[in-house]
C-alpha cells in the first residue's frame, strides 16, 4: 500500500495555483488537495468549461502532480449555521446576496450540489468540507437545553444535507465532513448522531483530522476505529495543548498564535499527534487514500513547515504487514531454487 502525500491548498490561497504547484512539486509532494477558493478550483468554471478542467489537470501533470480531492469548507459551513456578518467573508457575493440568513443557507446548499457536480466533472470522487450547525451554540447546557432542541438541530442538518448527499451519491462522489468544533459532528458521539439523522447515508463520511480532536481530549485513533468504513480522506495536521491552570481548551477568546491559549495548531510532528498510532489504524482499516498535509502553525514559516511535514511522512509512513512474524516462525526452512 503506497499512499500519496498531498498538500491542502486552503492555507495557500494567496498564491496563484501555478506558483504553488511549482513549489509543491519542488518539495516532493505527489499532489494537491484543491480548495474551492483563491484561483485553485472554481466550481462555476469547472461546470461551464470542460477546458477549465483539462487545463487544471494539465497544469498539475506538468509538475508531476495529481488531485484526489477538492474541498469546499467555507460554503459548506453556511448550509446549517445561524448566519451572521462573519459568514460574509466565507462566500461569494452571489451566495451572500442580501445577507438574509435563510437565503444564504439555501444558496450555499445549492452551491454544495454544484460542487459535487464539479468534482465529478473534474474526475475526483471526494469533496471535503464542513456542514455548519444550528446547535453548536448549545454546546454548554445553560440556559437548560431541552433534548428536543438538540434533536431539532440534527433534523435541520438532515433536512438540509440529505438532498445534497443524494446528488453526491448519484454522481459517485462522497462528502467527507471534517469532524471539527462548530460542525454538526465534532466528536465520536456527535458523528454517530449525525449519521443516524441521515439514516446512514452512504455518501456521508469523515475527513479525518486529528488536530481538532486532540484539544477536546479525544484519542484520534478511536474515531478511525469507530467508523472504519467512513474514513474517506485524511488530513495530517497537529495541535498541542498548553493547559497551565490559567487557561482552558476553550481558548479564552484568544487568537491563534497567542501563547496564553490553552491549545494551538502546530506543524506535524511538533504536537500531540501520535502519527505511528494513526498510521497503524489506517493500515488496519485498509485506508489507501491520500495523506494530505493541512499546514497551520502561527509560529513557523510555512514553506519550511510544508517541507518538514513531507519529510516526516516519508520517514515515518510504512506499509502494513503482509506476513505475520509468527507465521515466519512456523516455516520449515525449506526453499526452492
Amino acid at each position: 500500500m503506497s499512499r500519496p502525500f498531498t498538500l491542502f491548498t486552503g492555507q495557500w490561497a494567496d498564491l496563484p495555483l501555478a506558483t504553488l504547484a511549482q513549489r509543491v512539486a519542488d518539495w516532493g509532494y505527489d499532489g494537491l488537495e484543491l480548495a474551492c477558493w483563491g484561483d485553485h478550483f472554481d466550481v462555476g468554471q469547472a461546470l461551464s468549461s470542460a477546458q477549465y478542467c483539462r487545463d487544471h489537470h494539465d497544469l498539475l501533470q506538468s509538475h508531476g502532480l495529481r488531485c484526489w480531492a477538492i474541498s469546499n469548507h467555507l460554503v459548506g459551513q453556511c448550509v446549517c449555521d445561524p448566519i451572521d456578518e462573519r459568514h460574509r467573508a466565507l462566500v461569494s457575493a452571489e451566495i451572500w446576496g442580501d445577507g438574509e440568513p435563510e437565503g444564504v443557507r439555501q444558496r450555499a446548499a445549492a452551491e454544495m450540489i454544484r460542487t459535487a457536480q464539479a468534482a465529478a466533472q473534474f474526475g475526483v470522487s471526494v469533496v471535503n468540507g464542513f456542514t455548519g450547525s444550528s446547535i453548536w451554540a448549545q454546546l454548554y447546557p445553560f440556559p437548560p437545553t431541552p433534548a428536543a432542541m438538540i434533536d431539532a438541530g440534527y433534523e435541520d442538518f438532515a433536512t438540509r444535507w440529505r438532498p445534497i448527499l443524494d446528488v453526491f451519491q448519484q454522481l459517485g462522489v462522497r462528502f467527507a465532513l471534517e469532524v471539527h468544533p462548530t460542525e454538526i459532528a465534532y466528536d465520536i458521539h456527535t458523528f454517530a448522531a449525525a449519521l443516524d439523522a441521515i439514516d446512514g447515508h452512504p455518501a456521508f463520511g469523515i475527513n479525518f483530522d486529528p488536530s481538532h480532536l486532540i484539544p477536546q481530549g479525544i484519542d484520534p485513533v478511536e474515531l478511525i476505529y469507530a467508523f472504519p468504513e467512513r474514513i474517506f480522506h485524511v488530513h495530517i495536521k497537529d495541535s498541542a495543548r498548553n493547559l497551565n491552570g490559567r487557561n482552558s481548551s476553550l481558548a479564552s477568546h484568544l487568537p491563534f498564535g497567542d501563547p496564553r491559549r490553552g491549545w494551538d495548531f502546530v506543524s506535524p510532528g511538533r504536537g500531540e499527534m501520535d502519527l505511528d498510532a494513526i498510521l497503524r489504524a489506517l493500515n488496519h482499516i485498509g485506508y489507501d487514500g491520500p495523506l494530505s498535509v493541512e499546514w497551520e502553525d502561527s509560529g513557523m514559516e510555512r514553506e519550511f513547515g510544508a517541507r518538514e511535514a513531507l519529510a516526516l511522512l516519508r520517514e515515518r509512513t510504512f506499509p502494513p504487514a503482509t506476513v505475520g512474524f509468527e507465521e515466519a516462525l512456523q516455516s520449515d526452512g525449506s526453499s526452492s531454487d
